[in-house]
């Protein structure tokens, strides 16, 4: 029997007013997709690309992406931060192959250019040629210039530790592109104390990459899907709570102080999720100590648009990169980090909680699986679209989680940006 094919139907288009009813299109097609990495990673945008704490000395490099292009962030000798593209301004091969090290210049092994870590062409085998019978033969032309074939240079920013970069040399500030609303939010974990670094974790999601980003906007799944919130009172329905939006509807953080959990019938009556028996045998994995910089908060998120999450929930602390790589996949990448002035216990606590989080984490694990199932569903019927419309179709900030409106926020703020 012939297996069908789904198809788009003709000329899509965005037909609903407003923002709460997605086109299951939007999640599937490859020229959106196309204009997305134009639009949101390669210009107008900064996207993180790591912390300083991951390139500490002189000559310490980490590789990365921006969108789907390969970048090295690296320290230079003198102590400045920078970010080239990875691609050999001779022939274009990805010239750093090592995820992680220390170098003193750049050199692309196809045929040995050589660069500064600032970026800078300066060596060429054979410039000049070479001495052969009397003659010389061969090498650059004379008018070559070092100087205009250097590796492709970013813009850089870097705020409390965290370090973001961008293609477009015309971007607006970093504190601009945040803006006021979500500024508090990020210099309240990144206040100038200096990080550590605690470990990695890297997962690949059979999902589009703005499913992520949907996914810690949305605070109306977490206290139904996810059996430790709901149970323990981490984060679900009656928790006190705040939901904050830029100015553009592309950031937002989402703020909640934990509950005392158990059974609360309007909450969690009829709530697969929620295990009235369930214990822990390490109590240490809920066991959280407030610290001076959180305030009341026990669970913040925040998004940045496009490519970072930053979690704190618990004494756990990360970013989340989303990385995609084409319209239904990504990469996403956990950096979990801690504080040089945290004590052995705290960053023990640090550890053991983010148990809760990554591939396998006993949260985050239904997370990956739901993306891929939806990204399934989007790609079986492209013509349908997804209803986006718990808490009305309006689009501001909420004292209280049983809404939708930073998701409409996020699609309001896409559709300006691509025309749709």
């Amino acid at each position: 029997m012939r297996e069908t094919q789904p198809t788009f139907p003709k000329d899509p288009q965005w037909t609903d007013p407003g923002s709460s009813r997605v086109p299951f299109w939007a999640y599937t097609r490859d020229d959106l997709y196309q204009r997305e990495l134009e639009r949101f990673f390669y210009t107008n945008h900064w996207c993180y690309v790591g912390l300083e704490a991951e390139i500490p000395n002189p000559g310490d490099f980490k590789r990365t992406v921006v969108g789907e292009r390969s970048v090295v962030l690296v320290r230079s000798m003198d102590g400045e931060i920078n970010v080239v593209e990875n691609v050999c301004a001779h022939r274009g091969m990805r010239f750093c192959r090592e995820r992680q090290g220390n170098a003193k210049d750049f050199f692309c092994p196809y045929h040995q250019w050589n660069y500064s870590l600032k970026g800078d062409l300066q060596g060429v085998p054979f410039r000049r040629g070479v001495k052969q019978d009397g003659q010389v033969n061969g090498g650059m032309p004379k008018d070559f210039k070092p100087e205009d074939h250097g590796l492709n240079k970013l813009k850089v920013a870097v705020r409390g530790g965290v370090i973001f970069a961008s293609f477009d040399h015309g971007v607006e500030s970093l504190e601009d592109f945040l803006g006021p609303a979500i500024l508090p939010y990020f210099d309240r974990v990144f206040n100038g104390r200096k990080l550590t670094i605690l470990g990695y974790r890297k997962q690949r999601i059979p999902g589009n990459w703005k499913l992520m980003q949907e996914n810690i906007k949305d605070p109306y799944h977490p206290g139904l899907l996810h059996t430790w919130f709901s149970t323990f009172g981490l984060w679900r329905a009656d928790n006190k709570s705040q939901l904050r939006m830029d100015a553009h509807h592309r950031h937002a953080a989402m703020v909640s102080i934990r509950g005392k959990g158990g059974k609360a019938d309007e909450v969690v009556a009829g709530v697969d999720s929620f295990k009235e028996t369930m214990t822990l045998n390490d109590p240490r994995l809920l066991d959280i100590v407030p610290e001076a910089w959180w305030g009341e908060p026990t669970v913040v998120m925040t998004t940045i648009f496009p490519s970072i999450i930053i979690q704190q929930q618990v004494n756990s602390v990360s970013m989340r990169h989303i990385q995609p790589r084409g319209n239904g996949t990504f990469d996403f990448v956990w950096t979990h980090f801690g504080f040089e002035d945290d004590s052995p216990e705290m960053t023990e606590r640090r550890l053991i909680q983010a148990n809760l989080f990554g591939p396998a984490g006993f949260v985050s694990a239904d997370d990956g699986e739901v993306i891929e199932w939806s990204q399934e569903g989007f790609t079986q019927k492209p013509s349908h679209r997804t209803v986006v419309e718990m808490g009305g179709t309006d689009v501001g900030d909420a004292e209280h989680m049983v809404t939708e409106a930073l998701i409409r926020g996020m699609y309001g703020y896409w559709r300006r940006v691509m025309g749709e």
